[in-house]
């Protein structure tokens, strides 16, 4: 675990290994999340990258509900 400092504009710099571990290049846009008493970041994709991520997903059309089966 490594130890970040949160300077006065309120900004942090992520580890180098952790920059290397997770692949973060500069420049790329993070998600900042609350998480109980937690800040999660999380990198932001392009959706070029998300391509084929439910690839192999079992997905059951009959059990999809369509606009006709909601309640208004």
């Amino acid at each position: 675990m490594q130890i970040v400092t949160v300077s006065p504009k309120f900004q942090v710099v992520i580890p180098k290994s952790v920059r290397e571990q997770l692949d973060i290049k500069a420049g790329q846009k993070m998600m900042a999340m609350p998480y109980g008493e937690n800040i999660q970041l999380v990198p932001v994709k392009p959706a070029k990258k998300l391509r084929g991520i439910l690839k192999g997903c079992d997905v059951d059309m009959d059990n999809i509900r369509d606009k006709s089966d909601r309640y208004a």
